[in-house]
């Protein structure tokens, strides 16, 4: 199994090595807000999983399910484009 790299351990600058080794970098240790869904009120418009630049939002047939936290650096866009305002940027 292949451990995470804190965010201690990226290379400095953002260097990225090679090709699809974003998933190796836990960067959502950067965040100071995260995003909290209230799924009562979601509809599940998936609007925050297709603007979420690091693929946070989880989906699964057709219905937003969870947040990856450990990817998820926290800027805000899924809570900004919600049409219902059901996503929360908490502490």
């Amino acid at each position: 199994m292949n451990k995470q790299k804190g965010w201690k351990e990226i290379p400095i600058g953002g260097i990225i090595a090679k090709a699809g080794t974003a998933k190796e970098y836990k960067t959502g240790d950067w965040k100071i807000l995260k995003p909290v869904v209230d799924r009562d009120k979601c509809i599940h418009c998936l609007q925050c999983w297709m603007f979420c630049p690091d693929l946070c939002v989880i989906v699964k047939d057709e219905k937003i399910v969870g947040i990856d936290y450990e990817h998820c650096k926290g800027c805000g866009i899924c809570a900004s484009i919600c049409p219902k305002k059901c996503i929360k940027m908490e502490k």
